[in-house]
């Protein structure tokens, strides 16, 4: 029997009620953000709107508590049904007991992943036919960009022989402070702001240092929108650096900048808000370079908002993070969201170090201001040595160094703690005339190049060591250590490339380790793009110099560049799903570098694994005619999730979707969700003999009547088979299945220890390449 709406109503504020008792009962307890997932049928009749059943609930639950801060922060009705209020845990605890709440998650902060890249991708505009050309660059495609907001007057976003606004488009140009809706053109088509997460937790904002609206400031929206869709701008450069046209992936597809990110992080409610809108907006590509700790996806907001923007048929990409190169680093790993780890490109700027005795050490530097004299060499000193304290004084901390001992000299500091280009103004504050930066042994030999405030390069952590020991030789033998150093400028076509940057965050997959995290790689190691004109290249506050474009590295490059080429295929190819595209990009990834090696680990200098890259560097010619695609739905992630020992509650939670998890359990396992890649994780409890098997289908976008044909390059030590080894296609768009069976043996291990190897099968027609990693990892249990 019907239950009438006022009986509900009063149950439910009942409820309330008695929340509050307890609550006030406890009201040392801190407010902090939760996000509320509500079961949206459960909306009692009363209520116009859900927005007004929310607002009425917290109101009770104020006013009763005669407490302050509880309101609604954000109501979500596109992605995510339920709200963001500020509530104590045990309010929190309580709200959760509510038949109609399916889910109370805490609030977690997020940090942005902190030219040449078009043309070493192989996207060239004077090509007559490609990925550019097929696509129309991108013309009618949507790029929702959620990061710091973007600064609209830049070039790289001039709509100049644009066509109008694309008709399904949906959403708006936000005003707000030094940003009129007339700053939205027919290239940057929305914009808008979300900082009520951020002011839930940290009080007003500062409007004398930030904009309440989606005006950047601090750089990061910018690059990063530019690198997805800026338009060709000539020339281009960077203090001098890295001369030429600048361009995005998608030079002519639309932007909708989401700001989210502001000076203490990006705030889960607010992302969330920010999916909210972009899927309701109608953007076909979300790109975040944003991320944090990896937590179970029905506690993760970055992952629900996701799911449901697939699907609502929007490709979303992320980046991998910057903690590399150790492993277990890789974040935002939800099977679908798309992981960008980062590559370098074949251009670099060397500045090398020339010490007294004739040594160079290769070191890199973005520099544009008055060069030391090079046929004159300078003291150096190590900041470890001369400053306030060991400690501080070599990683070149605020204040922590003695103008006595650093004026007019090269300083050596350490990498750490501190930004690299916050060092050089510590150095030149005390009177340094140059610095060194070494990286510590954990950052190996990656090398990042930025635009210092003086006279500076990096080098790497054995370079460091070596240049320490010159200062040490040379303080025993009582004479001065001598050095300069040398700036080079850019070059171009360096070899080996692509590289894996050291930064890049690597596998494996924390949550989900039958899911190889990252996907693929991207350009992500000085990358060329938009820069605010508030800001200097440094980022400092200090630092005055304005320019139009800057370099910068992190995996928050590498993402872009994948939304922008998402963005392009799905323009050449309307039809296909974010998961198709996803996995065009990943079968058609590839793993040597352009000296025709295996490619290399920044870190080590040592070959690259799975781990680290994934299926591979994208390849975006190839992606736009792979053959073959592993394509998805949501409901493969239902059962991907049941199977993943999920309960029906939190996978409602993710998915919007009741499950049933027996069909799926009797079906499978976690691996045989139909991904790109290939995942065996065997824990070696005394069995000898260890096997799984994958199912997976492959759908046709190739030619109508093709044979593919399998080739197993299986990982060390392990048997592959595939059956059938060969599939016939009639048709485009048929699909057809094929079984993978792993067989291994155990390996003596040590308690809590691991071994990964790695291999792949191919498919191939003799037209098309079709390649998936397989990888194997032996667990050895504590």
């Amino acid at each position: 029997m019907a239950v009438p709406p006022m009986k509900l109503l009063l149950t439910y504020l009942l409820t309330i009620s008695l929340i509050i008792i307890i609550a006030s009962s406890s009201s040392i307890e801190q407010r902090k953000t939760f996000i509320i997932r509500v079961n949206h049928d459960s909306k009692p009749s009363i209520f116009p709107t859900h927005k007004h059943w929310y607002e009425s609930s917290l109101k009770s639950l104020s006013a009763a508590a005669a407490v302050d801060g509880v309101g609604l922060i954000h109501s979500y009705d596109t992605v995510f049904h339920g709200f963001s209020a500020k509530l104590t845990p045990t309010e929190a605890q309580k709200l959760e007991a509510l038949p109609a709440i399916m889910a109370v998650i805490p609030e977690r902060v997020r940090r942005v992943h902190t030219t040449r890249s078009p043309e070493f991708l192989g996207l060239r505009t004077g090509d007559n036919a490609g990925l550019l050309k097929e696509s129309d660059f991108g013309s009618d495609l949507v790029i929702g960009v959620i990061d710091t907001g973007i600064w609209p007057e830049r070039e790289s976003f001039n709509d100049r022989n644009l066509g109008p606004v694309p008709a399904k488009w949906r959403g708006e140009c936000v005003s707000g402070e030094k940003f009129p809706s007339s700053m939205c053109n027919r290239k940057l088509i929305g914009a808008r702001f979300f900082s009520n997460g951020y002011e839930a937790t940290n009080g007003k904002m500062n409007e004398t240092t930030e904009f309440r609206s989606p005006r950047d400031t601090d750089g990061h929206g910018t690059h990063t929108a530019s690198i997805a869709a800026g338009r060709y701008v000539f020339p281009a450069s960077t203090l001098g650096y890295a001369r030429g046209v600048a361009a995005g992936m998608a030079p002519k597809a639309r932007l909708a900048a989401y700001k989210v990110c502001w000076n203490a992080g990006c705030y889960d409610s607010d992302i969330l808000a920010a999916f909210d809108a972009a899927v309701a907006d109608g953007v076909d590509v979300i790109s975040l370079s944003v991320g944090g700790v990896v937590v179970p996806y029905h506690l993760d907001a970055i992952a629900i908002g996701a799911l449901s923007a697939f699907d609502a048929g929007v490709f979303v990409s992320a980046s991998a993070g910057n903690g590399g190169p150790g492993g277990l680093t890789v974040t935002n790993v939800a099977p679908w969201v798309t992981t960008v780890g980062a590559g370098t490109i074949d251009r670099d700027f060397p500045a090398d170090v020339k010490l007294g005795d004739g040594r160079r050490i290769a070191g890199v530097s973005v520099y544009g201001g008055p060069a030391l004299a090079h046929d004159m060499l300078y003291p150096l000193i190590y900041a470890g040595s001369e400053g306030s304290d060991g400690y501080s004084s070599s990683l070149c901390l605020e204040g922590s160094l003695n103008p006595n001992f650093v004026k007019g000299k090269i300083v050596l500091c350490d990498r750490g703690i501190n930004s690299r280009a916050a060092k050089g103004e510590v150095v030149k504050k005390a009177g340094g005339i140059a610095m060194i930066l070494a990286n510590g042994v954990f950052d190996g030999e990656g090398l990042v190049a930025d635009c210092h405030v003086l006279p500076a390069t990096a080098v790497g952590a054995a370079s460091g060591e070596e240049i320490r020991k010159y200062i040490q030789s040379k303080t025993k033998s009582k004479s001065p250590a001598m050095a300069t150093i040398v700036f080079r400028g850019t070059r171009l076509n360096i070899t080996p490339a692509p590289v894996v940057a050291s930064f890049s965050a690597r596998g494996p997959n924390p949550e989900t380790p039958e899911i190889l995290k990252p996907d693929l790689i991207a350009p992500g190691l000085n990358i060329l793009a938009a820069w605010p004109d508030n800001i200097g290249p440094s980022g400092i506050p200090s630092d005055k110099r304005r320019t139009e474009f800057n370099i910068l590295s992190g995996t928050s490059m590498a993402c872009p560049h994948v939304s922008g080429l998402a963005a392009l295929l799905k323009a050449a190819h309307p039809e296909w799903s974010p998961a198709a595209i996803r996995s065009a990009l990943m079968t058609t990834a590839y793993t040597v570098d352009n000296h025709g090696g295996k490619m290399l680990d920044e870190s080590t200098g040592n070959s690259s694994t799975v781990m680290d890259y994934g299926a591979g560097h994208v390849h975006p010619q190839k992606a736009m005619d792979p053959g073959l695609v592993y394509d998805l739905d949501s409901y493969d992630y239902v059962d991907f999730l049941c199977n993943s020992n999920y309960t029906t509650k939190n996978i409602q939670v993710i998915t919007r979707k009741v499950a049933n998890c027996n069909g799926a359990k009797r079906a499978g396992h976690i691996g045989n969700l139909n991904y790109p890649s290939m995942a065996a994780v065997f824990q070696q409890y005394g069995k000898h003999k260890l096997s799984t098997h994958f199912i997976r289908t492959v759908t046709n976008v190739g030619s109508s009547d093709s044979v593919y044909t399998v080739t197993i390059h299986p990982p060390r030590g392990a048997v592959v088979t595939v059956e059938p080894e060969r599939l016939a296609f009639r048709r485009v768009g048929q699909k057809l299945n094929f079984l993978v069976r792993v067989q291994t043996e155990a390996l003596k291990l040590s308690a809590g220890s691991s071994v990964v190897k790695s291999g792949s099968i191919v498919w191939s027609d003799g037209k098309h390449v079709v390649t998936s990693p397989i990888v194997v990892t032996l667990q050895q249990p504590l």
